[in-house]
Protein backbone atom coordinates (compact mmCIF):
# COMPACT_ATOMS: atom_id res chain seq x y z
CA UNK A 1 0.00 0.00 0.00
CA UNK A 2 1.45 3.45 -1.23
CA UNK A 3 1.36 6.21 0.98
CA UNK A 4 -1.39 7.63 -0.73
CA UNK A 5 -3.69 5.11 0.45
CA UNK A 6 -3.00 5.83 3.92
CA UNK A 7 -5.44 7.73 6.47
CA UNK A 8 -4.85 11.30 5.57
CA UNK A 9 -4.06 12.77 8.80
CA UNK A 10 -1.49 9.49 9.02
CA UNK A 11 0.56 10.86 5.64
CA UNK A 12 3.78 12.58 6.83
CA UNK A 13 3.23 15.85 4.94
CA UNK A 14 -0.85 15.68 6.24
CA UNK A 15 0.57 15.03 9.73
CA UNK A 16 3.21 17.81 10.03
CA UNK A 17 0.40 20.49 8.84
CA UNK A 18 -1.90 19.14 11.43
CA UNK A 19 0.09 18.09 14.53
CA UNK A 20 3.59 19.89 13.95
CA UNK A 21 7.24 19.19 12.92
CA UNK A 22 7.51 17.66 15.95
CA UNK A 23 5.01 14.79 15.74
CA UNK A 24 7.16 13.37 12.23
CA UNK A 25 9.37 10.21 12.96
CA UNK A 26 13.01 10.28 12.13
CA UNK A 27 11.69 7.74 8.86
CA UNK A 28 8.51 9.88 8.74
CA UNK A 29 10.78 13.67 8.32
CA UNK A 30 13.29 12.06 6.04
CA UNK A 31 10.29 10.53 3.89
CA UNK A 32 9.19 14.38 3.42
CA UNK A 33 12.73 14.72 2.22
CA UNK A 34 13.07 12.22 -0.13
CA UNK A 35 9.43 12.75 -2.10
CA UNK A 36 8.98 9.20 -2.94
CA UNK A 37 9.78 5.61 -2.40
CA UNK A 38 10.47 2.85 -5.24
CA UNK A 39 8.79 0.33 -6.40
CA UNK A 40 7.05 -1.97 -3.75
CA UNK A 41 8.73 0.65 -1.01
CA UNK A 42 7.01 3.82 -0.02
CA UNK A 43 8.97 7.04 1.13
CA UNK A 44 8.60 6.02 4.69
CA UNK A 45 9.62 2.44 4.38
CA UNK A 46 12.41 3.15 2.32
CA UNK A 47 13.68 5.84 5.06
CA UNK A 48 13.18 3.05 7.84
CA UNK A 49 15.79 1.00 5.50
CA UNK A 50 18.14 3.72 5.32
CA UNK A 51 18.26 4.62 9.14
CA UNK A 52 18.22 0.76 9.75
CA UNK A 53 21.54 0.55 7.23
CA UNK A 54 22.72 3.72 8.36
CA UNK A 55 21.62 3.76 11.94
CA UNK A 56 20.71 7.32 12.56
CA UNK A 57 19.67 10.73 10.11
CA UNK A 58 23.27 11.94 11.20
CA UNK A 59 24.84 8.43 10.20
CA UNK A 60 23.07 9.13 7.02
CA UNK A 61 23.64 13.31 6.53
CA UNK A 62 27.87 12.33 7.15
CA UNK A 63 27.83 9.85 4.01
CA UNK A 64 29.60 10.78 0.78
CA UNK A 65 27.58 10.92 -2.68
CA UNK A 66 29.05 7.57 -3.73
CA UNK A 67 28.18 6.00 -0.41
CA UNK A 68 24.61 7.25 -0.15
CA UNK A 69 23.66 6.02 -3.69
CA UNK A 70 24.83 2.69 -3.02
CA UNK A 71 21.61 1.90 -1.26
CA UNK A 72 19.03 0.86 -3.55
CA UNK A 73 16.12 4.00 -3.72
CA UNK A 74 19.00 6.32 -2.68
CA UNK A 75 19.86 8.73 -5.68
CA UNK A 76 21.54 11.99 -6.38
CA UNK A 77 17.75 13.78 -6.32
CA UNK A 78 17.43 12.44 -2.63
CA UNK A 79 21.33 13.15 -2.09
CA UNK A 80 20.98 16.23 -3.18
CA UNK A 81 17.50 17.44 -0.94
CA UNK A 82 19.09 15.53 1.79
CA UNK A 83 22.43 18.11 1.80
CA UNK A 84 19.94 21.60 0.81
CA UNK A 85 17.78 20.28 4.23
CA UNK A 86 21.03 20.24 6.23
CA UNK A 87 22.47 23.56 4.94
CA UNK A 88 19.02 25.48 5.51
CA UNK A 89 19.45 24.14 9.34
CA UNK A 90 22.97 25.31 9.18
CA UNK A 91 22.21 28.43 7.65
CA UNK A 92 19.73 29.37 9.66
CA UNK A 93 21.39 28.44 12.90
CA UNK A 94 24.30 31.15 11.52
CA UNK A 95 21.70 33.90 11.27
CA UNK A 96 20.44 33.25 14.89
CA UNK A 97 24.16 33.71 16.10
CA UNK A 98 24.60 36.48 14.28
CA UNK A 99 21.59 38.65 15.15
CA UNK A 100 21.43 37.41 18.42
CA UNK A 101 22.29 39.32 21.15
CA UNK A 102 25.18 39.72 22.55
CA UNK A 103 26.85 35.93 23.57
CA UNK A 104 27.04 35.72 27.11
CA UNK A 105 26.05 31.88 27.36
CA UNK A 106 27.09 31.16 24.37
CA UNK A 107 24.01 28.94 23.64
CA UNK A 108 23.36 29.84 19.80
CA UNK A 109 27.64 29.65 19.10
CA UNK A 110 27.19 25.79 20.72
CA UNK A 111 24.43 25.20 18.37
CA UNK A 112 25.55 26.58 15.12
CA UNK A 113 29.69 25.01 15.68
CA UNK A 114 27.89 21.95 16.49
CA UNK A 115 26.20 21.93 13.19
CA UNK A 116 29.06 23.44 11.25
CA UNK A 117 32.31 21.12 12.47
CA UNK A 118 30.06 18.48 13.99
CA UNK A 119 30.41 16.21 10.68
CA UNK A 120 33.27 17.28 9.23
CA UNK A 121 35.66 14.32 8.76
CA UNK A 122 38.89 16.87 8.31
CA UNK A 123 39.63 18.98 11.43
CA UNK A 124 38.94 22.54 11.27
CA UNK A 125 39.87 25.19 13.40
CA UNK A 126 37.94 28.31 13.52
CA UNK A 127 37.03 31.26 14.83
CA UNK A 128 34.45 33.67 16.05
CA UNK A 129 35.41 37.27 16.08
CA UNK A 130 33.57 39.69 18.65
CA UNK A 131 33.51 43.07 19.34
CA UNK A 132 33.39 44.67 23.09
CA UNK A 133 29.47 44.42 23.79
CA UNK A 134 30.17 40.37 22.65
CA UNK A 135 28.32 40.74 19.61
CA UNK A 136 29.20 38.80 16.61
CA UNK A 137 31.57 40.49 13.89
CA UNK A 138 32.51 37.06 11.52
CA UNK A 139 32.88 33.39 11.90
CA UNK A 140 36.09 32.28 9.76
CA UNK A 141 37.34 28.79 9.01
CA UNK A 142 41.35 29.72 9.23
CA UNK A 143 42.76 26.08 8.95
CA UNK A 144 41.45 22.85 7.70
CA UNK A 145 43.67 19.87 9.10
CA UNK A 146 45.99 19.11 11.37
CA UNK A 147 45.81 21.27 14.41
CA UNK A 148 48.62 22.21 16.42
CA UNK A 149 50.70 25.20 16.60
CA UNK A 150 52.78 24.74 13.50
CA UNK A 151 49.14 25.28 11.36
CA UNK A 152 47.74 27.64 13.74
CA UNK A 153 50.21 31.06 13.25
CA UNK A 154 49.73 33.28 16.45
CA UNK A 155 50.55 36.50 14.06
CA UNK A 156 48.34 35.22 11.67
CA UNK A 157 45.38 35.55 13.63
CA UNK A 158 46.51 38.50 15.86
CA UNK A 159 46.41 39.46 12.37
CA UNK A 160 42.74 38.88 11.31
CA UNK A 161 41.25 40.15 15.00
CA UNK A 162 42.94 43.52 14.20
CA UNK A 163 41.92 43.37 10.62
CA UNK A 164 38.34 42.95 11.94
CA UNK A 165 39.28 45.31 15.04
CA UNK A 166 37.72 42.39 17.46
CA UNK A 167 37.95 42.90 21.27
CA UNK A 168 36.98 39.43 22.01
CA UNK A 169 37.42 35.76 20.39
CA UNK A 170 36.02 32.31 20.59
CA UNK A 171 38.04 29.70 18.93
CA UNK A 172 36.90 25.90 17.99
CA UNK A 173 37.73 23.33 16.72
CA UNK A 174 36.73 19.83 15.52
CA UNK A 175 37.81 15.60 16.68
CA UNK A 176 36.70 13.33 13.83
CA UNK A 177 37.85 10.43 16.01
CA UNK A 178 34.41 11.29 18.19
CA UNK A 179 35.79 12.03 21.34
CA UNK A 180 35.36 15.87 22.48
CA UNK A 181 38.42 15.65 25.01
CA UNK A 182 40.87 18.65 24.59
CA UNK A 183 44.50 17.35 23.61
CA UNK A 184 47.54 18.55 25.15
CA UNK A 185 48.23 20.17 21.84
CA UNK A 186 44.90 21.86 22.43
CA UNK A 187 45.50 23.53 25.47
CA UNK A 188 49.11 24.42 24.46
CA UNK A 189 47.79 26.01 21.33
CA UNK A 190 45.17 27.69 23.30
CA UNK A 191 47.59 29.30 25.99
CA UNK A 192 49.99 30.40 22.72
CA UNK A 193 46.72 32.23 20.87
CA UNK A 194 45.85 33.38 24.81
CA UNK A 195 49.17 35.26 25.53
CA UNK A 196 49.88 36.48 21.68
CA UNK A 197 46.19 37.90 21.79
CA UNK A 198 46.76 39.00 25.21
CA UNK A 199 49.51 41.58 23.99
CA UNK A 200 46.71 43.64 22.34
CA UNK A 201 44.44 43.66 24.94
CA UNK A 202 42.17 41.03 23.38
CA UNK A 203 40.61 38.16 25.23
CA UNK A 204 39.72 34.70 24.22
CA UNK A 205 36.06 33.97 26.42
CA UNK A 206 36.39 30.18 25.05
CA UNK A 207 37.93 26.89 23.12
CA UNK A 208 35.07 25.05 22.13
CA UNK A 209 36.12 20.97 20.91
CA UNK A 210 33.59 19.65 18.86
CA UNK A 211 32.88 15.82 18.01
CA UNK A 212 29.80 15.18 16.31
CA UNK A 213 27.11 16.41 18.88
CA UNK A 214 29.35 16.80 21.84
CA UNK A 215 31.04 19.67 22.61
CA UNK A 216 33.28 20.56 25.05
CA UNK A 217 34.50 23.84 26.55
CA UNK A 218 37.72 24.99 28.01
CA UNK A 219 36.44 28.25 30.11
CA UNK A 220 34.27 25.05 31.57
CA UNK A 221 37.75 23.14 32.39
CA UNK A 222 39.35 26.06 33.59
CA UNK A 223 41.79 25.23 30.97
CA UNK A 224 42.12 28.89 30.11
CA UNK A 225 44.15 31.48 31.59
Amino acid sequence: MTIRNWPRLERPREKLLSRGINSLSDAELLAVIFGSGIAGCDAVELARRALARHGSIRGLIELNRNDFTAMSGLGDAKFVALQAGVEIGRRALHDEMISSSPITDATAAKAYLVAELGARSREAFCAIFLDNRHRVIAFEILVVGTIDSATVHPREVVARVLELRAAAVIFAHNHPSGVSEPSAADINLTRTLSQALKLIDVRVLDHFVVARQQITSFADRGLLE
